[in-house]
């Protein structure tokens, strides 16, 4: 075994292993953590070289193997230890850390959360922007799904690179360069008191109680209820109250707020863009993106953002100023269902050459349609595409379990939903000033049915365009969509932000909605608002075998507990049942333990011994037959010139919960009593939400609502006047049952809410998990 030191002084790796002290050299690995490593040298001689701060260090064996790589953290440490004929003598005690420890130096690059990424394709991306080009990636594995994540800078990339292994249930480590991410225990091996290398003495082990049978699981705040507000218009009136609280989306980061992008082009920034341009037609200069051409073919050239855009919750794109400088032909602002393609194309706008202008028209679904806009020249175009989907999240969050291991995740469920998307464009002509607040025109405002949960966005798709874009904004937009009739017109999706996002209300959590004061509502105009109420995601789940085994004289069996988890974010009450279903798939005993061997006589003859390792312990004396997963390791170098050193092995059972979730302090968030599921009915226990319900028709004593749902034979929809009691039992706030799609109901006040849920012909009958919310606030 050597180790050598380059001192970066331009004399290249020194070998230091003369003057290793005694039993100094140790290794300390961790799961999901930078290897460490400490020696202590004795300056024996003069022409001993006192390692340099970030010098080189490595300690590698005959066969050619590392025991470590990295480079030193600190000023060694001096300390005196005699006298020799030569002089003084002194012992360097130097510590290092391995490769990654380059990374955490490294600025965290603010980029656009990670959205639909495979671990190992977020893995390898946090990588390469803190040091592009400096670690060899071929050693991570791809893992599972990431539906969402967002990179903190204020994180190191070994605290995020943590997250990410932790979300797919893998384990990092590095060695000489080379960067692996692998599912916790893909290398396992034998520890049995069989094995005739098995010290019996050398195993410790403590076995932990996990029994739990009856789980409440706390999570983030999540949308509720499906509401829809209804007003109308006096002429004056500017602000209207809203029946709920609407939830809203928060960033992860508090300083990110709700942007994704806000790109203003000085260079085009590899975190943000991937270029697909065989013929060199996109450029930055003067501040501007140009784009000069194309191959004259679709899908050849294009501008690429990095991530996938999730077609959940509101989100408004901003295409960019753009000024075209001659005819063109592409697509701007496509948001695609797979490749770049126009027929791919689930929404953009399609650019076609007309004499010397061009023609902009909404492309929807691969297909044109709406207005035709034609340019002019020297005028300046904004593009816009608005999102509303149904839903806020497209993609249940994956959780693992020792059952559930890396690769057959619980959750993970695509989430269907239409989408309202609204197309517009905004001409400016720098002569007119009055066209700066001109309103947009609408291309486009139409309902996509079953769209994609994810979708690839290409700024620019050119066959042929030229022009100049100015910037590019992605934004989170409040989770409300408010839509407007005015007598004689057809109805319309108002912008929603502040006015410098171009909107014309506002809605707030107070909760209200504000109109601006170009934009207050004529007399009788009605607005109807959408969205989804906040409340807290939570779930209780029970296992009633069990409950059934424990059950002894007064002792009912229950054994509860709560946790509130902090990662993987449980963002709904699905989400909050999944992890409930993978933490009781290893509720029971548990084990910790350590065990100690020689390098010679490591478990299952294996030639070194990593984090995330797994370790097959079958120890029949002691009761003890179970998977382990190696969370620590320390090895001790006690002869380097034969290459023996101690291992220390410190290890989990492979159910331990801390494996897949990180948990904050419990605290019950509202006082609500949840109903407790089996788990064996968990997926099975709710219909679908009334998504369509909605008023057809508000008299000054009656409302009809068209519930969108035709019950079934034994099937009905149930309607109450507050959101609570559901069920066949309760009858305080009930106002009917009734087994048609469309009925009419009494209305006794100018201001009026009416919650519907489904039900079947199940005992008990099985309800929505949602309410539909439908608010009436009209005169009488």
């Amino acid at each position: 075994m050597k180790l050598t030191i380059d001192n970066l002084d331009g004399q290249g790796p020194q070998d230091y292993t003369a003057y290793v002290q005694a039993n100094s050299l140790s290794v300390a690995r961790k799961l999901n953590a930078p290897a460490g490593l400490k020696v202590a040298l004795v300056a024996y001689s003069g022409g001993f070289v006192v390692p340099a701060t970030g010098g080189r260090v490595m300690v590698a064996r005959s066969d050619g193997s590392n025991l470590f790589t990295g480079y030193l953290v600190a000023t060694p440490l001096s300390k005196y230890c005699g006298w020799s004929d030569q002089g003084a003598r002194y012992v360097y005690e130097i510590t290092a850390l391995s490769d990654v420890m380059m990374l955490d130096l490294k600025p965290t690059t603010a980029r656009p959360p990670f959205v639909d990424r495979s671990a190992g394709s977020a893995f390898q991306q946090l990588t390469e922007d803190a040091l592009p080009g400096w670690f060899d990636l071929s050693g991570v594995e791809a893992g599972d799904t990431i539906p969402y994540l967002s990179v903190d800078p204020a994180k190191t990339w070994g605290a995020s690179a943590a997250e990410i292994a932790l979300l797919a249930r893998c384990s990092y480590r590095d060695d000489n360069g080379k960067l692996f991410l692998t599912p916790l225990g893909q290398n396992t091996y034998s520890l049995a008191e069989s094995d005739a290398t098995f010290g019996p003495a050398s195993l410790q082990l403590q076995a932990t109680n996990r029994l739990v049978n009856d789980l409440t699981i706390l999570g983030e705040l999540e949308p509720g209820a499906h509401v829809k507000d209804y007003f109308v218009g006096d002429g004056s009136t500017s602000r209207f109250y809203l029946s709920q609280i609407p939830f809203t989306r928060k960033s992860d980061i508090p300083s990110y707020n709700r942007t994704i992008l806000d790109e203003t082009y000085t260079e085009l920034d590899p975190t943000h863009w991937v270029v697909t341009d065989p013929t060199e037609a996109i450029a930055v200069s003067a501040g501007l993106l140009q784009v000069a051409g194309g191959t004259g073919a679709d899908g050849q050239t294009y501008l690429r953002f990095v991530e996938q855009v999730e077609l959940g919750g509101a989100t408004v794109l901003e295409h960019g100023d753009i000024v075209f400088s001659a005819a063109s032909e592409g697509v701007v602002g496509g948001l695609y269902a797979g490749a770049v393609a126009i027929a791919n194309c689930v929404a953009g706008f399609r650019i076609a050459p007309s004499g010397s202008n061009s023609t902009i028209q909404a492309l929807v679904n691969g297909a044109l349609t709406g207005t035709v806009l034609t340019t002019m020249p020297g005028h300046h175009y904004i593009f816009a595409t608005q999102l509303y989907p149904d839903e806020i999240y497209r993609l249940e969050q994956t959780y693992h379990s020792s059952q559930h291991p890396s690769g057959n995740p619980r959750g993970a469920t695509a989430m269907g939903s239409s989408v309202r998307v609204v197309l517009e464009v905004h001409d400016i002509d720098p002569a007119n000033p009055a066209t700066q607040v001109a309103p947009a025109t609408v291309l486009y405002d139409g309902l996509i049915a079953n769209a994609p949960d994810f979708c690839t966005y290409a700024l620019i798709n050119s066959a042929n365009l030229r022009c100049a874009i100015e910037f590019t904004y992605l934004y989170l937009a409040v989770d409300a969509m408010v839509r407007s009739t005015v007598q004689g017109q057809s109805e319309q999706t108002l912008p929603v932000g502040s006015l410098l996002e171009g909107g014309q209300c506002r809605v707030s959590e107070t909760p209200t909605l504000e109109f601006y004061s170009p934009y207050i509502p004529q007399a009788d105009q009605a607005i109807e608002v959408s969205y989804r109420a906040g409340t807290h995601a939570m779930a209780r789940l029970m296992n009633s075998a069990s409950i059934a085994a424990l059950k002894n004289g007064l002792d009912d069996g229950v054994r509860g507990a709560l946790r509130q988890v902090q990662l993987p974010k449980a963002r709904t009450a699905a989400d909050c049942e999944n992890a409930a279903l993978a933490l009781l798939d290893d509720a029971g005993q548990g084990w910790a333990g350590e065990y100690q061997a020689w390098n010679q006589f490591l478990p299952g003859a294996a030639g070194d011994i990593y984090p995330g390792d797994g370790l097959n312990i079958n120890v029949a004396s002691r009761n003890a037959v179970f998977l382990a997963i190696v969370r620590e390791v320390d090895i001790l170098v006690v002869d380097m010139a034969g290459e023996n050193s101690r291992y220390s092995m410190r290890f989990v059972d492979a159910g331990d919960p801390l494996l897949d979730f990180t948990f904050g302090p419990a605290a019950v968030k509202e006082s609500t009593t949840l109903t407790p599921i089996d788990v064996s009915q968990v997926g099975n226990v709710y219909l679908p939400d009334l998504t369509d319900a909605d008023f057809t028709d508000v008299t000054s004593t009656t409302v009809i609502i068209d519930a969108g749902f035709t019950p079934p034979s034994g099937w009905g929809i149930e309607v109450r006047t507050s959101d609570t009691g559901w069920g066949m039992t309760n009858s305080g706030n009930l106002i009917g049952r009734y087994a048609v799609s469309t009925f009419t109901l009494s209305r006794f006040a100018r201001a009026q809410g009416y919650f519907l849920r489904s039900y079947d012909n199940s005992s008990p009958p099985r309800y929505s998990r949602y309410s539909a919310a439908l608010y009436v606030d009209y005169p009488l």
